[in-house]
């Protein structure tokens, strides 16, 4: 009897592919849609066309000739993605949604529900591989490295690698969109969706603003240590960024480079070389491990750590401190490090775990 498999359907070429390939493959497939936002409580709209993906969605469905399905989480991406997303700004941190989205939402609410209604695994358009070794699931960057989506895939465990399948991990997005000309998919062209999960391409700072109030402070030039302008509040502001902060006259750009939450105060150094921008240490958050009983009894772990998606993976060591602090020294610069991002790290193309920045 084939196994079943419900696959979360964005309405892109991705997840068509994917449904399309598993088919082919035997599986008894579903599309599902997850109806997670419609700008229903917000004053700031993004560019998320749910009506237009939901029919692109029962289109790819009607070409395929399998059901579909629409579950409806927009209670729960509000309380466990959107809600947590403005209170670690609030907090002057920069979170990572699109980890958060698939922690909380696809690999757990849509997964559970999926398996709830009669399904062995869920599967998605993500760019990533799972292999399994004699019942330990590993998970792998996917082989197109400008589209390697393993980061964002960084928080699952044994048993939602064990229930979920990513068909696209060995190809690449050329040949994607190729398949799906092939096979006349209606989505082979559309493009790609772009933004935060689920909510789409927005002006965050606006978005931020819908919820938080600004609060006027100074912006302190680090080295010289006068006040070189103002801004709306520390809370919409990352470490790093260099747009947006209304601050000319100098020689370089200048770069957000410290936050002083409580007086704040925003601080900025000139130049993308400025050495105030790097570092080769940080504090993480306890990590969690894909596979926890290899790690266990280690007091050093010798391994590679990514802290954005697409920027590079340096060779480092994690080990707590003898004031039980974890520590990552790495053996090269990163820049612009931020509290709230995630590290996730690497062996070799294997994801081994992660870590919350400090």
């Amino acid at each position: 009897m084939a196994k079943k498999v419900f696959v979360g359907m964005s309405g892109g070429v991705d997840s068509a592919v994917s449904a399309l390939l598993l088919k082919k493959q035997g599986y008894e497939v579903t599309g599902v849609y997850m109806k997670n936002w419609s700008n229903l409580d917000y004053s700031i709209k993004s560019d998320c066309p749910w009506e237009v993906d939901v029919e692109d969605v029962k289109k790819t469905c009607e070409i395929l000739d399998i059901p579909f399905k629409i579950y409806n989480f927009e209670r729960e991406y509000r309380a466990k993605v959107v809600d947590y997303f403005f209170s670690e700004y609030r907090a002057g941190r920069t979170p990572n949604p699109d980890v958060l989205c698939n922690k909380e939402i696809k690999f757990d609410l849509f997964l559970n529900k999926a398996l709830s209604d009669g399904a062995d695994y869920i599967a998605t358009g993500h760019y990533a591989k799972i292999t399994d070794d004699n019942g330990v699931f590993h998970l792998r960057r996917g082989v197109d490295d400008n589209k390697d989506q393993s980061y964002f895939l960084c928080t699952l465990n044994q048993f939602q690698l064990s229930h979920s399948l990513f068909p696209l991990g060995d190809l690449t997005k050329p040949e994607v969109r190729k398949i799906a000309h092939e096979n006349n998919l209606n989505v082979a062209d559309k493009k790609d969706s772009q933004g935060i999960c689920f909510i789409g391409k927005i002006d965050v700072r606006e978005f931020l603003k819908s919820q938080i109030q600004t609060k006027e402070g100074d912006i302190i030039n680090e080295d010289s240590g006068k006040v070189v302008g103002k801004h709306q509040g520390v809370y919409f502001y990352t470490i790093g960024q260099r747009e947006g902060l209304g601050v000319g006259g100098t020689k370089e750009p200048l770069f957000i480079s410290g936050k002083d939450f409580e007086k704040n105060i925003l601080y900025v150094v000139e130049g993308t070389d400025n050495p105030k921008l790097y570092t080769t240490s940080f504090e993480v958050e306890s990590p969690t491990f894909t596979n926890p009983k290899e790690y266990l009894d280690k007091d050093v772990i010798e391994t590679s750590v990514q802290i954005r998606y697409r920027s590079k993976t340096i060779k480092c060591t994690l080990s707590m401190s003898s004031d039980n602090r974890w520590i990552v020294n790495t053996t090269d610069k990163f820049k612009a490090v931020a509290s709230s991002q995630i590290a996730v790290f690497y062996n070799n193309s294997e994801v081994i775990g992660y870590s919350i920045i400090k």
